[in-house]
């Protein structure tokens, strides 16, 4: 690994380190001008471009409860980055010939064709259009942690709606419900599978449900900064306090409080971070998280072949939501988000990835051959702009 060669001292005393090759010194501005003018507490961003690290910055602080800085090594929540890594999964799963995107999910798991689900494909779950954003039964956060009594009450549940009637976003559904086809077909948790399939040969510190030797890598989340002041950003608070679907898809029927209760982060919690909330709950440190996406389009012996990328990349969902949530042009794939303009424009109609909540996003793009993580413990608002600014300052330097 190359030797840092940028060392920046912020006028509070907090140091940005790392490196960007020659042609790359845009990314280090919009990286400090996080912390100078949008709040950043601590963070990384990482960039390969044609297998090569590119670009490695960190900086902040960790844990304001004991000043820890953010090092090389400091991992964080990646929230919904998640649901791109059990993308990944299932689309090695079809690779092997095991997984039919458009099969029932019943073919793989016969309870679920209950209660009028027997049509259900995985890809309306990787599509956000299998009727089931949340469920009815209200569960306890050990129920949630343990993962059958979740399969249990998904099993139980009647759809909400039609897959051709539009779709809501699975928040934490999505997790159990492509994460119990994994584990149907192959034995294994989803978390088990990545990392066996896919963190363990790139030698990630990627992980879906983090190893208790882990935990002192992993940064401590801080409660949301405020929303822009918008008639969007109060609509989508107002939705998210009021709609039963949203605050029930975002909590598991009130298993939990998201993202904080009383200012403290609730996956900070090691039983959450511990548990498979394949979703949401993956932890990666950014060089990983870049590494990862950076296998999925190598030239050579790449993680996805050319036919689930171009499956990946098709629109599937775009639009405004059956739940009334603003239009803020997200557009989803097939397990991946898209480039959705004006909020993540990634770099264009070929890439693929996801963004979580508080601000994350990882990324690759086909064309311009690059893959983006960036992570941060200061969770934004609605209309944060720190990985927007990063990656359009990516799209400058690439042309």
């Amino acid at each position: 690994m190359r030797s840092p060669d940028i060392s920046l001292q912020l006028d509070d005393g907090r140091t940005i380190t790392g490196f960007a090759d020659d042609g790359y010194g845009r990314l280090v501005d919009a990286f400090v001008a996080n912390y100078t003018t949008r709040g950043d507490l601590g963070s990384g961003c990482s960039i390969e471009v044609d297998g090569r690290l590119v670009v490695d910055l960190w900086g902040g602080t960790a844990d304001t409860r004991c000043s820890r800085p953010w090092a090389t090594d400091t991992a964080a929540v990646i929230f919904s980055c998640s649901k791109g890594l059990v993308s990944m999964c299932v689309y090695l799963l079809v690779q092997d010939g095991v997984i039919d995107l458009d099969a029932p999910i019943a073919t793989y798991w016969p309870e679920f064709a209950r209660h009028g689900k027997e049509s259900i494909t995985l890809r309306h779950v990787l599509t956000h259009r299998a009727g089931l954003p949340a469920l009815d039964v209200d569960l306890t956060r050990d129920d949630v942690v343990a993962w059958a009594p979740v399969i249990a009450a998904i099993e139980a549940q009647r759809p909400l709606f039609a897959p051709d009637e539009g779709f809501v976003y699975h928040a934490l559904t999505f997790g159990w419900l492509a994460g119990e086809v994994i584990r149907r077909v192959t034995g294994r948790t989803p978390g088990r599978f990545f990392a066996e399939r896919i963190a363990a040969p790139l030698r990630l510190d990627t992980w879906i449900g983090l190893p208790a030797g882990r935990r002192h890598q992993v940064a401590r989340m801080e409660a949301p900064l405020a929303d822009e002041d918008s008639d969007e950003a109060r609509l989508n608070a107002q939705l998210i306090a009021t709609d039963p679907i949203v605050r029930r898809a975002l909590t598991m029927g009130g298993a939990y409080e998201f993202p904080d209760l009383d200012g403290e982060v609730t996956f900070n919690d090691d039983d959450i971070q511990a548990a498979e909330l394949p979703a949401a709950n993956g932890i990666s440190t950014p060089r990983s998280l870049a590494r990862c996406y950076a296998a999925c389009i190598a030239a050579e012996a790449p993680l996805l072949d050319l036919a689930s990328i171009a499956d990946a990349l098709a629109p599937r969902s775009t639009g405004r939501q059956l739940s009334a949530t603003p239009d803020d042009g997200a557009r989803w794939g097939t397990g991946f988000q898209l480039a959705s303009p004006p909020t993540q424009p990634m770099l264009g109609p070929s890439s693929f990835g996801h963004a979580g909540a508080g601000g994350q996003l990882a990324f690759a793009d086909v064309d311009r051959r690059a893959a983006f993580a960036y992570l941060s413990n200061q969770m934004g608002g609605y209309g944060d702009g720190r990985a927007r600014e990063l990656t359009q300052a990516l799209d400058r330097v690439l042309g």
